[in-house]
């Protein structure tokens, strides 16, 4: 398909060609975590975009009638799953031009978006990666089939400057487009004084590490005996972190389990502190979710945090593992009049600036049409920037 070289679109924009017909391809809501949600708001908005026509394709396909019951026996579901992944990537590449292909790390790369990538250069498409990992630099470093296999992409496409420096560390160009929040959905609430009600929602699985939020929770508790703490989220440590709660003999501690995108606004706007204590992240959404409801952040610095939080300007930010630095951090806010509603503030509008819809439009639609020359050209897109 010929097409003019791309130009950013403003609003109601029309452009003389065919509509480029893009697919994204990555998990579902039927699997709740950051990129399943970023991929549903990013497919909606999308769909409003003129000169896009966009589609879905899931890389957890739901089998239909009796075979359903094959998706829930161990290791066989992921068998059967990907064989009706993989079909139904044969069955849609035909009909698009561009393939957007989410990616994690790992395994999951190998099992969702390199299929996609593989199948998409054999039918000539446009492939465009998004990877979302925070663990990008031990899966490059350390998976010798990585590199190679993202070579397949003709853009690569990452959510902060944090992975675009990784990568480049390992011979491959990113370009950086940042998650955006639906500010109108989070109500902002100005935080002039705060209750000591805390909230924490990533997933319970170890990278994340909610037990240093738990511990940390324990030394406020210890000087706030009224401190509540709700933590909404769900994952393998959760019998664990249920029996830490137990064992500091805490009060006020709340365990919501999995909570629907739709529940999400309610649970910031009753909360007065954000806690967020991951070893390892990239660009946490639940962190610029905080910022557009005035949700003041007490944040490690795990990987690329450090991009987007900025330590006594938009949030306060101690080291991975330091649950004393970050019960410490927290206290301020209580204790310190004017803290918590300077730092909400401004983080509110950092957010309105960088994290909305209008400011990330014109990046995706650019990048579409620019990685599409590139494919017409049988190069990439680093390959058409430099020339």
């Amino acid at each position: 398909m010929s097409r003019q070289p791309a130009t950013a679109l403003t609003p109601g924009a029309r452009r003389a060609t065919p509509p480029l017909r893009v697919c994204l391809v990555g998990p579902s809501l039927d699997i709740l975590g950051g990129q399943a949600i970023i991929l549903n708001r990013l497919r909606q908005r999308l769909a409003t975009v003129p000169d896009l026509e966009v589609s879905f394709l899931p890389v957890n396909p739901r089998l239909p009638g009796a075979l359903s019951a094959l998706q829930r026996v161990k290791y066989l579901r992921t068998v059967v799953t990907s064989v009706a992944y993989a079909w139904s990537l044969l069955r849609t590449m035909r009909h698009v031009d561009v393939v957007h292909a989410f990616s994690a790390s790992y395994w999951s790369f190998l099992l969702a978006p390199v299929p996609a990538m593989i199948i998409g250069r054999l039918f000539g498409r446009t492939v465009v990666l998004n990877y979302r990992s925070g663990e990008a630099d031990d899966h490059l470093a350390n998976w010798r089939s990585a590199v190679p296999l993202m070579r397949l992409a003709h853009a690569i496409v990452v959510p902060s400057g944090y992975l675009v420096d990784v990568f480049a560390r390992h011979g491959l160009r990113a370009h950086a487009i940042v998650n955006f929040v639906e500010v109108d959905r989070l109500a902002f609430r100005p935080r002039d004084v705060l209750a000591p009600r805390f909230f924490s929602n990533r997933n319970l699985e170890p990278l994340y590490n909610v037990a240093c939020t738990i511990q940390a929770f324990a030394r406020i508790q210890r000087e706030v005996p009224q401190a509540e703490l709700v933590v909404a989220g769900d994952g393998s440590q959760r019998g664990e972190l249920e029996r830490l709660v137990t064992s500091l003999g805490l009060r006020g501690v709340t365990f919501l389990g999995r909570v629907s995108p739709q529940q999400m606004p309610a649970l910031y706007d009753a909360a007065d502190v954000y806690l967020n204590s991951p070893d390892i992240d990239n660009m946490p959404n639940s962190v610029i979710e905080a910022f557009a409801a005035g949700l003041p952040v007490v944040t490690s610095d795990a990987g690329g945090i450090p991009y987007i939080v900025r330590h006594g300007e938009n949030g306060l930010m101690v080291p991975r593992g330091d649950d004393a630095a970050m019960a410490r951090e927290a206290l301020r806010l209580l204790h310190e009049p004017g803290l918590a509603a300077r730092l909400s503030a401004q983080a509110r509008q950092e957010c309105l600036d960088r994290y909305t819809w209008p400011r990330v439009r014109d990046a995706w639609v650019t990048l579409y049409e620019r990685a599409a020359d590139a494919a017409a050209s049988g190069t990439t897109l680093d390959h058409l920037e430099a020339a």
